[in-house]
């Protein structure tokens, strides 16, 4: 019996243990949120490098980054929510490790998860010191107070699972092939990361975690589908083709691009620098 007593309480501490270890809040590094006009105007540019306002424009048309968009998946309805800096609907009051351990970790102030409809596991692969710009010009905004819905998700999906749902994204990401130029790397970094491009364009398994192995192969959206942008699929394109395509939605053929592809050109990918939109054709089509 003695022995089964101490088997029993050292199973008892592993499992207390392994929550604390899957649970616990990150460790982020200590900062200050930078204040200068230079931080705030390159926050604006990523912003819209990161595609940020394709979700969270305010439903209102105020232009403001105020949330409320729908978005459908097979796991629920999720609201995107207010990102201004309004104390009690927003942000207001968010602090540099607040931003770090949200954009980079899914984690909310008060220590809960976020789903991962927010793309946290492309931002993870952020600079903090991208994170801190993007919070400085987020802070710099005017403050709307808007009430965002709820999350609408099956009575079994609960946000403590999000920590199992991390640990096996972790186990399930491949070794990335190395890359053979600086464009090709800057590339890489707006597109897997900042851009979060494989959130539409990687097909993903059963529990929603992407598939990595088939990156940009193109996914299921909807009653749609959202086209590859792996090599194979733009092998009749040169790189300044799909700069193009980034800069005025048009194809090689003469198509301009429709859907839910529309807002990024015109949010996002419309206003990088040429100097980056050849870099994510120099990734893309390597």
């Amino acid at each position: 019996m003695k022995i089964r007593g101490k088997l029993i309480a050292i199973l008892l501490v592993l499992v207390v243990l392994s929550c604390y270890w899957i649970l616990a809040r990150p460790s982020v590094a200590r900062l200050v949120i930078p204040d200068s006009a230079a931080a705030v105007e390159q926050g604006e540019y990523l912003i819209s490098a990161g595609g940020c306002r394709s979700c969270h424009e305010g439903i209102d048309s105020s232009g403001s980054l105020s949330g409320g968009l729908a978005l459908e998946s097979e796991f629920g309805t999720f609201y995107a929510p207010n990102i201004t800096p309004h104390t009690s609907t927003g942000i207001g009051g968010w602090e540099a490790d607040d931003f770090l351990l949200a954009m980079k970790h899914g984690r909310s102030p008060d220590g809960s998860y976020y789903f991962p409809a927010f793309p946290y596991r492309a931002y993870a692969g952020m600079t903090d010191e991208d994170v801190m710009n993007i919070a400085a010009y987020l802070l710099a905004q005017p403050a709307v107070e808007s009430h965002v819905p709820g999350h609408d998700t099956p009575l079994w999906l609960s946000r403590w699972m999000m920590a199992g749902w991390n640990l096996l994204a972790d186990l399930l990401q491949p070794e990335y092939e190395p890359l053979a130029t600086p464009e090709q790397v800057r590339g890489a970094y707006l597109a897997r990361h900042l851009g979060h491009c494989g959130e539409c364009h990687t097909p993903r398994n059963a529990l929603g975690i992407p598939d990595l192995r088939q990156e940009f192969a193109g996914a299921p959206l909807g009653d749609g589908h959202v086209e590859a942008l792996d090599s194979e699929a733009l092998s009749g394109w040169s790189e300044e083709d799909f700069a193009f395509l980034l800069f005025l939605g048009m194809k090689p053929d003469g198509e301009y691009v429709g859907g839910k592809m529309e807002p990024v050109i015109e949010h996002n990918t419309s206003r990088l620098t040429e100097e980056d939109r050849l870099a994510l054709a120099a990734f893309f089509k390597r």
